[in-house]
């Protein structure tokens, strides 16, 4: 199963986009990150549209038969052991892809959120943008590697 991020925001070259791209080429299935971007000024029609334009590019650029989890601070606080069971789970049921969404500085739409298979969080601290998307991109890559029962977890 592949495993993606779609978040809202145009990554600029940065220390952190390199560690998304390291992490994602560890990855055993190609990843990548699906960047969605609304001009529109903060609020409600912003998230609105926001949330359209992920939905809209996961139906365009994601594999049939691709779920999503929107990351949002009143999501469930997940374990990495927990992450890689729910992985694991999905891909036994056949889904091709799996993605796991970072809204923008006004959340999700809630059209967003019902149509996610879930909604977790990093605890309750609020993280920068590209930090979510770096320590996202490492869970995945953890996730993978307690599902092979690779050492690097236990490192």
């Amino acid at each position: 199963m592949k495993l993606g991020i779609i978040a809202v925001g145009r990554a600029k070259q940065s220390p952190e986009q390199q560690l998304v791209a390291d992490y994602f080429n560890r990855l055993p299935h190609p990843a990548k990150v699906i960047e969605v971007e609304s001009k529109l000024p903060s609020g409600q029609k912003r998230m609105q549209d926001e949330g359209l334009r992920m939905l809209t590019a996961l139906k365009q650029q994601a594999p049939q038969d691709s779920l999503y989890f929107c990351l949002d601070p009143y999501g469930s606080d997940i374990s990495s052991e927990n992450l890689a069971e729910l992985i694991g789970r999905y891909r036994n049921d056949g889904h091709a892809a799996c993605y796991f969404a970072i809204g923008g500085a006004d959340g999700h739409s809630q059209h967003m959120l019902s149509g996610a298979k879930g909604k977790l969080a990093f605890g309750k601290a609020t993280w920068p943008h590209m930090l979510c998307r770096v320590m996202l991109a490492e869970q995945l890559y953890r996730a993978e590697m307690i599902l092979k029962n690779h050492p690097y977890h236990h490192g």
